[in-house]
């Protein structure tokens, strides 16, 4: 036996898929942990976990900033270390730092600092997430109209040449600024397509999925909903399996009782999983920060712009999972499960297949709070 054995016992361990009662979780220094029956514990250090969960640390897609910036601010390693440090104390271990519509100048700036960050080893940093420019003005929400803009051919040369250089490269776009041909072949290149900020009807969205976009983002929002006549974005993302989207559970963006209908409507293998959404004032607590010169207010868990326009969100995904299990309905291994396992292997990860102890997020049992084991 090994000097550094712990045993996290007491508890719930979620191994990715099921929540195990009844089970610890033995670590041995650095080495590769492993879940085993009470019945089968071995001696060693016992830490008492009162009932709280065990878990791999969680997956967020769309995370726009914390710490006090924004990647938008200066796109470069530096920022997305920092971003990725704040995320990281609020339990997330795999993390696309994502740009908002911005200039050609910043996005090709924010490309390059994330293919240095991952090339650096920046712990969490797992691709690039371009929210723009390539989206609807009609449905463009906190996003600046003005830098919105078609897809060009020179647009599209950079995305696939960037995609060959990064883990991930998800980008959300509007089939009203780039056409079905260039979404195949960003696909064919490897980039996550996801549809978003648009107003397009639900054939053109079944059409896009045909020709390769895999996701939705933030499901419900900024995005053509689902009518009596007419399904929109929101009906392709719940009735076509290819799809996944991302959602923003707060309890603001979505209404818990629509989010529980959502999360019933949704056809797989597809699934619905959390983003938090988060801007510059994530892990920290001020009040306000600026976006491209634009004052955004933090108040009662809502961030916006000085016209009341919902700009990103004020939300730990710790706090998604406990509004979808205590507004929602969802039982908790599936909450936990759209932290994790569901946005991980949308980009090609699976949390729990290797569990070490700096992997693994301690819980609480009333789901307020969680802190690395």
């Amino acid at each position: 036996m090994t000097t550094d054995r712990v045993i996290f016992r007491n508890g719930a361990i979620f191994d990715g898929k099921r929540l195990l009662y009844d089970h610890a979780l033995i670590c041995d220094g650095d080495a590769t942990g492993r879940i085993v029956s009470d019945a089968n514990i071995a001696t060693g250090d016992y830490v008492d976990l009162n009932g709280d969960i065990v878990s791999p640390g969680y997956v967020d897609l769309q995370v726009n900033g914390g710490d006090g910036v924004m990647l938008n601010d200066v796109p470069s390693v530096e920022t997305i270390r920092r971003i990725a440090q704040a995320h990281r104390r609020l339990g997330v271990a795999a993390l696309l730092p994502t740009l908002i519509t911005d200039t050609a100048y910043k996005t090709r700036a924010a490309i390059d600092a994330a293919i240095h960050a991952v090339n650096e080893g920046v712990p969490g940093v797992a691709g690039l997430h371009l929210e723009g420019p390539h989206l609807s003005v009609a449905r463009k929400g906190a996003h600046d109209g003005d830098l919105i803009c078609p897809m060009s051919d020179a647009d599209l040369a950079a995305l696939i040449e960037a995609a060959g250089h990064l883990p991930c490269l998800k980008v959300t776009v509007a089939p009203e600024s780039v056409s079905e041909q260039q979404v195949r072949a960003l696909s064919d290149a490897g980039v996550l397509v996801s549809l978003g900020h648009t107003d397009a009807d639900f054939a053109t969205c079944q059409r896009y999925a045909a020709a390769g976009a895999r996701c939705v983002t933030h499901l419900f929002n900024a995005m053509s909903q689902l009518g009596n006549r007419e399904p929109g974005l929101v009906g392709a993302a719940l009735s076509n399996g290819g799809f996944s989207a991302g959602l923003i559970a707060d309890g603001i963006h979505v209404h818990p009782q629509v989010m529980r209908a959502a999360w019933a409507a949704k056809t797989g293998p597809g699934q619905i999983y959390l983003v938090s959404d988060a801007m510059a004032v994530a892990g920290t607590d001020q009040s306000e920060f600026r976006l491209e010169g634009r004052r955004i207010t933090r108040t009662d868990g809502r961030l916006t712009l000085e016209d009341g326009t919902l700009a990103g969100a004020d939300l730990d995904l710790t706090t998604a999972i406990r509004v979808l299990v205590t507004q929602v309905g969802v039982p908790l291994p599936a909450a936990l499960a759209a932290a994790t396992t569901y946005p991980a292997q949308l980009i090609g990860r699976m949390p729990g297949a290797a569990i070490t102890r700096d992997s693994m997020i301690r819980i609480s049992g009333t789901l307020d709070k969680c802190a690395w084991l």
